[in-house]
């Protein structure tokens, strides 16, 4: 983890150390609608690379916002869900999506380029 700014609450920078890193937060996001197999999971979010992905769950399972469940079955199988603490995500994503559209509202409005033209 990087160095904490004693200024500024220790939580707050734990939650945007696991934020900060690539895929998290949709990751905890496609999760929000309940359990996924880890096809399923790879399927919804096909942007993301499977070595990519693996490394997020593990972080988040080992930060306990998610957990791996391993199903029955001939080849068993793994699905993943979110514990408690990445439920909590759900409110944090609507603030954040609440913050966006406050902030493409109070953007200076920039006419679109022209196609095909240069700038000098």
């Amino acid at each position: 983890m990087a160095r904490l700014l004693p200024h500024v609450c220790r939580q707050f920078q734990t939650a945007l150390s696991v934020l900060s890193q690539p895929w998290s937060a949709l990751v905890l996001t496609v999760l929000q609608d309940g359990p996924l197999r880890y096809r399923a999971l790879a399927a919804r979010m096909s942007v993301v690379g499977d070595r990519m992905l693996s490394l997020r769950l593990k972080d988040l399972e080992k930060r306990g916002l998610v957990e791996r469940r391993i199903l029955p079955g001939r080849p068993p199988g793994v699905e993943y869900r979110l514990t408690e603490s990445g439920r909590g995500f759900r409110r944090v994503a609507k603030a954040i999506e609440t913050w966006a559209h406050g902030m493409a509202a109070a953007a200076p409005h920039r006419p679109a380029a022209r196609s095909g033209a240069r700038s000098r």
